[in-house]
């Protein structure tokens, strides 16, 4: 395989390249980004791609380039090629669930007499995440919406992440935790153009017009140079501060504490929590998450979480699916494993993936696994994934392939059975959608309601039998 061989000579390109030291202390000092501080490989990577576009041999001559006339722009695009942003719709859905059960609700009823929000998105990348804001408080307010000023405001380094949020427009990737009913009730489906070449999912006005973008080093919240005002009702900040030093994390955080409103929430990444936190900020436990308010507001108590019986359940089969009238069976290759000790674990290997996947280099995330996959026959979650690039890519038939590929080896992949089904109903194969996604539902029915599915990004197994339900009315008509 290729792939090793390649991951070397980065390294050493890196080592030999006497200019990189300096260049990487130029970025990090600029943009806070301490994650690239043990990340020689990936950080020249990035740099190497942007010194190819720009013609230059070396990071000295790259260096060079940032110091002359085009150094603004070109600054720019490599604070954009350096922020890997997540990119899919209402991500990590106990988050979401917080919002839409708890925190919204209660900050609705509280703002219900001046009729107001302000909420922000910081670090918003391309946009997924202001925008599910949007469709949130959009669905929670329903037509009394007009009544009210909502205002929600997406920010983030990357002038091109925010070029492609004001667009609007997402490919399959972004919208992998939606089902069909979710897709077109938010979005209308638009024509293959350059970056979507199979078409892609435009959002509807009613929630684009919502939200506006700025760009922002959230380092200007600790200089003195920010210009975004305080009175915030909600503030998300997530899976930002693994960029930054823990002396900016900390720092950052109570800034956003300052620009909370009193009775005012912020939100941020699962694995960001810091008990230094706590001196200015509260710490409120919701069910799946913990959201932070200012220190001297008041804490509700946390909602009971119901666990109903389970009812008995007739067992799984999974049986092999027949062949559609007009096109043979789809094999399923499942290739030996390698003889030889692979230098990633399938675990690095997929965090590789989702990193080029997510930043929109949906066709590299391909190639890359493809470079692997052989190598990781056995593995069920590579196949899922290499499902999803497929479907991303318009490639049906091997995604097809793929999401039962997945389930020859993990036949309760809950995930695999509902994506296979979505993809099965799209192609018009509504028998076989049927039972790929009754599939999904009763494994679903089969867990504890609050029970986070693997590979389903924070799924939990309650929102995807729901989901699972209104694909099956979409298809048979009736109720599930």
């Amino acid at each position: 395989m290729t792939a090793p061989v390649e991951r070397s000579r980065r390294v050493a390109s890196a080592t030999v390249d006497p200019g990189f030291p300096a260049l990487k202390d130029r970025v990090i000092a600029r943009t806070g980004h301490n994650y690239y501080e043990d990340k020689d490989d990936l950080l020249y990577d990035r740099l190497r791609k942007r010194m190819r576009s720009r013609g230059v041999a070396d990071c000295a001559a790259y260096s060079s380039l940032l110091d002359g006339a085009a150094g603004r722009e070109e600054w720019a695009a490599l604070e954009a090629e350096i922020t890997i942003g997540e990119t899919f719709f209402f991500r990590y859905a106990e988050q979401f669930a917080a919002l839409r059960k708890t925190i919204l609700p209660e900050l609705i009823e509280a703002r219900s007499e001046i009729r107001r929000l302000r909420i922000w998105s910081a670090g918003c990348s391309t946009g997924a995440e202001p925008y599910s804001l949007a469709i949130l408080v959009h669905d929670l307010l329903g037509e009394a919406l007009a009544d009210w000023s909502v205002t929600i405001l997406g920010t983030d380094l990357s002038a091109g992440a925010l070029a492609v949020a004001r667009e609007a427009e997402f490919g399959p990737w972004a919208l992998r935790t939606l089902d069909t009913e979710e897709r077109a009730r938010w979005f209308r489906r638009t024509p293959a153009r350059p970056g979507l070449p199979h078409g892609g999912y435009a959002l509807r006005p009613a929630f684009r017009r919502m939200v506006r973008f700025e760009r922002q080093n959230l380092l200007t919240l600790i200089d003195g140079s920010d210009r975004t005002q305080g009175g915030f009702d909600l503030i998300l900040c997530r899976n930002v501060l693994i960029y930054f030093s823990t002396d900016h994390v900390t720092r950052i955080v109570r800034a956003l504490g300052e620009r909370l409103n009193p009775q005012g929430w912020l939100l941020i990444g699962h694995a960001e929590p810091n008990p230094t936190f706590s001196q200015w900020l509260q710490p409120v436990a919701l069910p799946g998450t913990v959201a932070y308010r200012p220190i001297d507001t008041p804490v509700p108590p946390p909602p009971p979480v119901l666990v109903p019986a389970l009812p008995d359940l007739a067992p799984i089969l999974v049986a092999p699916e027949p062949a559609p009238a007009a096109a043979p069976a789809l094999p399923i290759p499942i290739p030996a494993p390698a003889a030889i000790a692979h230098p990633l674990s399938p675990g690095d290997l997929l965090a590789e993936i989702r990193v080029l996947a997510d930043a929109g280099e949906t066709a590299r995330a391909w190639r890359r696994l493809h470079e692997e996959i052989d190598g990781y026959a056995t593995d069920s979650p590579l196949r899922y994934y290499e499902g999803l690039l497929a479907l991303d890519l318009g490639r049906e038939r091997e995604a097809e392939r793929a999401l039962r590929g997945a389930l020859f080896l993990d036949r309760g992949f809950v995930m695999a059975h509902f994506q296979l089904g979505l993809l099965l109903a799209r192609v018009g194969r509504r028998g076989e959608a049927a039972r790929a996604l009754d599939n999904a539902l009763r494994l679903a029915q089969g867990l504890p309601p609050e029970t986070i599915l693997p590979e389903g990004d924070g799924v939990s197994a309650a929102r995807l039998a729901e989901s699972a339900r209104r694909a099956l009315a979409g298809i048979t008509g009736r109720d599930a």
